[in-house]
């Protein structure tokens, strides 16, 4: 099957159920926005079931029949809980630096990803488990970021009001 059909979409695209958007949809948007995290989740490497659970939640968004178990989410937060308890207490905001840079910038992808899930109408009822998996994997992002730093014996720079 060929990845194109010579004859352009004219700014549209097709939904699972056969629907047909604009790409300047809000659905398109976020869809759009979760694929720029799974890409630079790829490239940052390591987090394959996380690259999969977005690739649902797409799939989701996209209208495929299918659930996202919440406890993708409870293992997330167990996996953030079990990192915190080796690191130092968090005094400000840090300033992304180095390696860590690149989990940074995938937790502020996540970030804009949520924002953009949380502006698709009608779809309050399934939306509600995803945005709570997309919070809580920038938190666990955010967590890894720190966790990097600190194994590579990398002082964090606080950010301070001056």
């Amino acid at each position: 099957m060929s990845i194109y059909t010579k004859v352009g979409d004219g700014g549209k695209t097709f939904l699972f159920d056969g629907k047909k958007i604009s790409k300047n949809s809000s659905i398109c948007e976020a869809l759009g926005s979760l694929d720029e995290v799974n890409s630079w989740l790829g490239v940052i490497g390591g987090l394959k079931e996380t690259q999969k659970d977005l690739m649902i939640i797409s799939s989701i968004l996209a209208g495929a029949k299918i659930n996202f178990s919440s406890s993708k989410t409870k293992d997330l937060e167990r996996r953030i809980d079990k990192l915190e308890n080796k690191l130092p207490k968090l005094d400000g905001f840090i300033i992304p630096q180095e390696k860590s840079a690149k989990l940074h910038f995938a937790r502020a992808l996540i970030r804009r990803a949520e924002r953009a899930v949380v502006a698709v109408p009608n779809l309050s009822a399934i939306r509600y488990p995803l945005l709570i998996y997309l919070n809580r994997l920038s938190d666990y992002i955010f967590t890894l970021a720190r966790y990097s730093n600190f194994k590579e014996g990398k002082k964090e720079e606080i950010w301070k009001l001056t």
